[in-house]
């Protein structure tokens, strides 16, 4: 290869690498720890674990309210309630400062995660933002005939195009979403709601074992439930249930829960072996989980299961539908295989005379949401270099940087 040619590679691979050491994750729990006034609105974060959501998530935006604002809410309504009214405040795009001000026909409906948990009915679960001129921007429900009952007020952050949080002065709040049902309400015919969701197998196992009563009693504190749907048991792979005795039924089934409220953002962001219902020491019934995307897949040591619909997410309490029956090693022997690794992106093989082959990488996909750069009048409140700041803007992309510096070496490589 010529010089110059390898300089423009080289010039090309070192500019990748500035560009790599962009690519951010966030922390929401720690961006609003820089600022007391948002205290309450982030302690229900943590308490409804909406903040594993949001820091799963890599393009989001979220409008916050001070402790003020947050008083209409903050203890007056049960904990699935206001998961679900802050749940509306998760716009599933990223908005800045300038970007509200340049709205094409100054109105946009955008949806938010409200509307992915299916609690939403209809279009309750989107949001309308209208530029109202000379500075303001309302927000309300895209209910037909809803009012612009909050205002946006300030900047708090941005980390483009990642996540953008707002203040608005006051919460939006949709027809009925004030008034769902407690939990115990929700869950108080958890069979009725298996059998809807095509769990009928799974339904009926609970009841004549007896666990159905261990399920309700960890209710109040905390219950994730992964139900298998009625094909799962059909499965080729599912052991002759009726060759265990009482005890391991208990067991299995009690394999399938979780004593915590553990929603899909929480999975999601999982790093350690789960503890479940049937867990009774270390490293004993556990369970580890995997992402891909936005698609969750449990591991039990023998084989994997995906987390197919959610049946009911209502603070405290999870209901998942998985597609195979979760097999736990201590009942049916060891693991048949590992969990699966994501396969690598393999770099090109150079010819003997171009010397070693490179080492492969598999970089991670770049945010390709577009917006403006904020307006500088819109600065974000507090010191970009305080240590929480540093701590919430994290470079992620050490396999990334890893690929660039193997084209660089490939480069060298051929230039010789």
């Amino acid at each position: 290869m010529a010089a110059p040619q390898t300089f423009s590679l080289l010039a090309l691979t070192l500019s990748l690498l500035a560009l790599a050491s962009t690519v951010h994750s966030h922390n929401i729990t720690q961006i609003l720890a820089d600022n007391p006034e948002y205290s309450s609105f982030n302690s229900y974060l943590s308490q409804t674990k909406l903040a594993d959501e949001i820091n799963s998530r890599s393009t989001i935006t979220l409008l916050v309210l001070n402790n003020g604002a947050m008083a209409s809410l903050a203890g007056k309504h049960p904990l699935s309630v206001i998961k679900n009214a802050l749940s509306l405040l998760v716009l599933l795009d990223y908005y800045d400062p300038q970007k509200l001000h340049k709205i094409s026909d100054g109105t946009v409906l955008t949806t938010t995660l409200y509307q992915t948990t299916g609690n939403a009915p209809g279009n309750l679960g989107f949001v309308n933002i209208t530029d109202l001129k000379g500075g303001k921007v309302g927000f309300g429900s895209a209910a037909s005939g809803s009012k612009l009952d909050s205002s946006y007020t300030k900047s708090v952050k941005q980390i483009p195009y990642n996540i953008s949080v707002l203040e608005i002065d006051a919460p939006i709040i949709s027809p009925g979403l004030l008034t769902a049902p407690a939990p115990s309400a929700a869950v108080s015919n958890l069979t009725g709601l298996l059998e809807k969701a095509g769990c009928k197998t799974f339904a009926g196992l609970l009841v004549s074992s007896g666990v159905l009563k261990t399920y309700e009693s960890t209710i109040e504190k905390g219950l994730t439930v992964f139900a298998p749907n009625d094909e799962a048991f059909k499965d080729d792979d599912v052991p002759d249930l009726t060759k265990l005795t009482q005890a391991e039924v208990v067991s299995l089934l009690e394999y399938h829960a979780l004593a915590e409220y553990k929603p899909k953002g929480s999975l999601k962001t999982n790093k350690n072996k789960i503890s479940t219902l049937a867990t009774n020491g270390a490293g004993k019934y556990d369970l580890t989980t995997s992402t891909s995307g936005d698609e969750v897949v449990l591991h039990t040591g023998i084989a994997p299961s995906r987390l197919a619909d959610t049946v009911l997410d209502a603070t405290p309490v999870v209901i998942f539908t998985v597609d195979k029956v979760l097999l736990p090693p201590e009942l049916f022997g060891n693991a048949t295989s590992p969990a699966p690794a994501p396969a690598p992106v393999t770099a090109p093989t150079p010819s003997p005379a171009e010397g070693p082959s490179p080492t492969a990488a598999s970089p991670p996909a770049p945010p390709t949401d577009e917006s403006p750069e904020s307006s500088p009048s819109d600065s974000p409140v507090g010191s970009a270099n305080s240590k929480s700041a540093n701590a919430a803007v994290a470079v992620s992309s050490p396999s990334l940087f890893a690929a660039l510096v193997t084209l660089v070496a490939v480069a060298v490589s051929v230039s010789l």
